[in-house]
Order: C-alpha cells, then structure tokens, then sequence
C-alpha cells in the first residue's frame, strides 16, 4: 500500500506529465498547421510526392492520437489520487508495484495483470460473429 507522501510524489510527476503532454499536443497541431508537409500535400505532382505527403501527414496523425491516449492515461491516474483508489489494480484489486509506477506513473494495473490483458486485448477491436 501507497503511503500518502508516495502517493503525494507520483500526483506531482503525474500533473507535470499532463501539463508536458498539453504543450506537445498543442505543438503537435501547430505543426500539423504551418509544417512543410501540408504545402508539398497541396503541391504534389506525381504518384510518389502524394504517397510521401499521405505518409508525412499520417505519421503526425499518429503522433498526436499517442499524445491523447497518453494524456487520457494520466488524467485517468490523477482521477483515481483524488477518489483514492491509486495504487490499487483496476482488474484485481492488488496493490500495484511500486517499481512499475515508478517507471510508469499512470499505471492502472499491476504486472501481471497488464501482461494477460495485453494478452486477451491484442489488435484491438475484435468483431463479434
């Protein structure tokens, strides 16, 4: 169990996670605003230039979807300091290590716990028959 002067530290690392992710998210769409690819997008001539401005533009899509999932894992940790429920697995109920949240603050589940959920939750949406 998370003493409250563990828990105090990991809130401090976790709002400045959140207020770092906010400025590169911000720097993020800026970019996707005023970057050099979006004019070579609009000026393409030939089946490669369009296939390198799909790809320059996808790629900062990407960027920006992995900031906000990110910055959504923080926000759900920080959530959970204020209802007192950080430390404590989502899935078991166990403590989670305090190593992992040092390496990983907004962590919702314990090590093990996270490897079977990766395991069961691999690729994402699956169809239902």
């Amino acid at each position: 169990m998370l003493s409250p002067a563990q828990i105090g530290k990991f809130k401090i690392i976790l709002e400045k996670q959140y207020q770092k992710l906010r400025e590169d998210i911000r720097n993020a769409l800026l970019k996707s605003d005023n970057e050099q690819f979006q004019k070579l997008a609009g000026e393409v001539h030939d089946r490669e230039e369009l296939s390198v401005a799909d790809l320059l533009v996808d790629l900062n899509y990407a960027e920006i979807d992995h900031l906000l999932k990110e910055l959504h894992e923080v926000e759900d940790a920080l959530r959970r300091i204020r209802e007192g429920k950080y430390g404590t697995c989502v899935d078991t109920g166990e403590p989670i290590e305090f190593e992992r949240l040092e390496a990983y603050p907004a962590a919702k589940r314990t090590a093990k716990a996270q490897a079977i959920y990766e395991k069961t939750h691999a690729g994402g949406i699956h169809p239902n028959l």
